[in-house]
């Protein structure tokens, strides 16, 4: 899905990680919608480059992106 993420279900019970760490995208984007700067996130993670936070923004992105909603039509 995307170069710098990696899903595999050995690693972090299948959970999209940045590619050769352990580092879930999910907490690097709770982190970015806690208010966590770009500085402050690499601090906290120096295996992860900006490149790979800007993967993961990309990543959520890509998911959240549907077209049409599958839904049944109360009354």
């Amino acid at each position: 899905m995307n170069e710098r993420i990696s899903i595999n279900p050995l690693v972090c019970h299948g959970k999209p990680v940045i590619k050769g760490t352990r580092v879930l995208v999910s907490n690097l984007l709770g982190a970015l919608a806690g208010g966590d700067s770009f500085e402050n996130i690499l601090e906290d993670y120096p295996s992860v480059t900006r490149e790979d936070i800007d993967a993961a923004l990309g990543f959520a992105s890509e998911l959240s992106d549907f077209q049409e909603a599958v839904y049944e039509a109360i009354g």
